[in-house]
């Protein structure tokens, strides 16, 4: 009975931490992607501090992923996990509130009208 649930815990906390590296690198990855004159434009910080912050965060949520499956133990509950939630927390914030700003600024944002359908 002790070994199903610490195989159901070892799935279920490395699945969600590979869920939130997802999410980290996809911030990650359009942080990088995005001029720097950009960011200006939107008054949301600066490329290098949303760069290091996204890419601080996909370090601390490729370690949760990568130190569990690398030993088959599950990811521990302690400083790994509460450093990927701020991660995911971090990457989250400017997934939902720096980048529809900075489409809106390239012209790919909700405002524009030349992309047809609301869909």
């Amino acid at each position: 009975m002790f070994t199903i649930l610490y195989f159901a815990e070892f799935i279920i906390l490395t699945t969600l931490g590979l869920v939130a590296f997802g999410v980290q690198l996809w911030a990650f990855s359009h942080a990088v992607r995005t001029p720097a004159a950009d960011f200006e434009r939107v008054y949301k910080r600066t490329k290098t501090f949303w760069a290091a912050l996204t890419g601080g965060a996909a370090f601390f949520g490729f370690l949760f992923v990568i130190v569990p499956l690398s030993t088959l133990r599950a990811p521990g509950l302690g400083f790994g996990m509460l450093m990927t939630l701020a991660g995911v927390t971090a990457a989250g914030v400017y997934l939902a509130d720096v980048r529809p700003a900075l489409a809106e600024v390239r012209g790919r944002g909700r405002g524009n009208q030349n992309r047809g359908t609301s869909w």
